[in-house]
């Protein structure tokens, strides 16, 4: 795959010997030719199904609300019912003596609450969820619920077939190696491109395909010239999703730690709650909850909504958690991924209704706030359907990308030759012709960048390696041919 492969001409030989210095001429052009060739065709089919799969998890919410329209949705009434009722409700459900791990609240009419448990035979990240009605405490449905988004089986689907393809941690190298890759093929596509249009006369081909053109020509006219819309898109979807890699994700996290960009959580311990803020409105919440371990009082959830609101705590999408140990907290945080963001938290002391801590996401720094905003836009929770819509527009170009480029490979094939039955590869030896400091900056960004995404380093190494013996043997046949002849 290449973004405007063959439409860059070779380099020729210096027609001026007693200038060395125009040995290097083109040098760069063929190597990001190369790069962006093979990268193609060895990541793209990991890309184009990450591509693909990302589309679709974009359509995902409103699938899921029409799905499961019976047990997000209740009918709006005049009154509703206290949360201990509804949370009564659901233990009687499940069964006497459990406990939610999670609360979620009706977020406005017409919603069911949410009663969240923890369960055994589920995965890492997943809930037992029961929905119930706020008004009448009927329960509406209960199913598997997973992470913070929430999302009920329909759309953990289609995000483990985009993460890992439903292959575990080990499928999630997939993934890893396609947000890598991604950003890298498109580097060196604008880079083809920007090295193209100096030369030619006709740049507005190079914004939008030639209506002209036919064949191969056509199908490189609308590579190029989809590649350069979708750049910026491509280049974010890239480096949002590293984040969530295993192994570049990792140095994602260490690197923000570094330089404090990391988004601070409300601390939960009590061991240091006699210096804490005193709560001056603590007489007038109700009882204190119970100690963790034991069965927690379903009118605790009612009194620490009520001293969550009464401090920070102000949108309809809330999420409350019960201490998980002794000598811990309970938390009371905003979960809206929209815009504004609203991901503010408070942690109680459940004995003595103190407030332990508190954090405030306009209070955040803003690399901080950029972090959360750029996973938000690219679950495409940040400006709702706006946002999905534009999602699935860009992974979709994304996708074509990939089978455009694999057509233009198929279309350069000799076709009097059946021995090579797809295109040749753009000529080697681009790194041999660099200058000297042409050549250090490059392995120097390899090594940057191999170091900092593991997965990348280890293929970009796989592929020169491959690319060596091949070189090697092609070049043994030719002296054999050479020496017989």
């Amino acid at each position: 795959m290449t973004l405007l492969d063959a439409t860059i001409p070779e380099p020729q030989p210096s027609q001026l010997p007693a200038r060395p210095a125009a040995s290097h001429k083109g040098w760069l052009g063929q190597l990001l030719l190369r790069l962006h060739f093979y990268a193609g065709i060895f990541i793209g089919p990991f890309i184009l199904v990450a591509a693909l799969s990302g589309a679709l998890y974009s359509l995902t919410p409103q699938i899921e609300q029409a799905v499961y329209a019976k047990q997000l949705q209740a009918p709006v009434a005049a009154s509703y019912l206290p949360l201990a009722d509804q949370i009564g409700a659901a233990n009687a459900h499940v069964g006497e003596g459990n406990t939610p791990v999670a609360v979620r609240p009706a977020p406005g009419p017409g919603d069911t609450t949410r009663a969240m448990y923890a369960d055994p035979n589920l995965g890492e990240s997943e809930t037992r969820a029961v929905f119930v009605d706020p008004a009448t405490a009927e329960i509406r449905g209960d199913l598997t619920a997973y992470g913070t988004s929430g999302s009920l089986p329909l759309r953990t689907w289609v995000d483990q077939l985009h993460r890992n393809l439903h292959l575990g941690e080990a499928g999630r190298l997939y993934s890893e190696l396609a947000a890598s890759w991604l950003g890298i093929t498109a580097l060196a596509g604008i880079g083809l491109w920007v090295l193209r249009i100096r030369k030619t006369k006709r740049r507005k081909d190079l914004l939008r395909p030639n209506p002209n053109a036919k064949g191969y020509r056509k199908l490189a006219s609308w590579h190029g010239s989809l590649g350069l819309w979708v750049l910026l898109g491509a280049f974010f979807l890239s480096a949002t999703g590293i984040t969530w890699s295993t192994y570049g994700g990792a140095n994602v996290s260490e690197l923000r730690s570094a330089l404090n960009w990391a988004t601070p959580s409300v601390a939960t311990a009590l061991s240091g709650s006699a210096d804490a803020s005193v709560d001056e409105h603590a007489h007038h919440h109700g009882a204190a909850a119970s100690p963790a371990g034991a069965a927690v009082n379903p009118a605790a959830f009612d009194t620490m909504l009520s001293i969550g609101r009464e401090m920070n705590i102000n949108t309809g999408l809330v999420e409350i958690k019960p201490p998980p140990a002794e000598g811990k907290a309970w938390v009371v945080q905003e979960i809206q991924r929209s815009f504004p963001t609203e991901v503010d938290a408070v942690s109680i002391n459940g004995q003595t209704l103190q407030v332990i801590d508190r954090v405030d996401f306009k209070e955040l720094s803003l690399a901080a706030k950029l972090t959360r905003w750029g996973i938000d836009i690219h679950m495409g929770s940040m400006f709702g359907l706006p946002n999905q819509v534009l999602l699935f527009v860009i992974a979709s170009a994304i996708a074509a990308l990939v089978v455009l480029g694999y057509a233009m490979w198929w279309k350069r094939r000799p076709t009097r030759i059946p021995a090579r039955p797809v295109g040749k590869p753009p000529a080697r030896g681009a790194f041999a012709r660099a200058p000297w400091w042409g050549s250090a900056l490059v392995l120097l960004a390899a090594a940057g960048l191999g170091i900092f995404l593991p997965l990348l380093g280890i293929s970009l190494a796989g592929f020169l390696a491959v690319d060596l013996m091949v070189g090697r043997f092609q070049a043994r046949r030719a002296r054999r041919a050479t020496c017989c002849n």
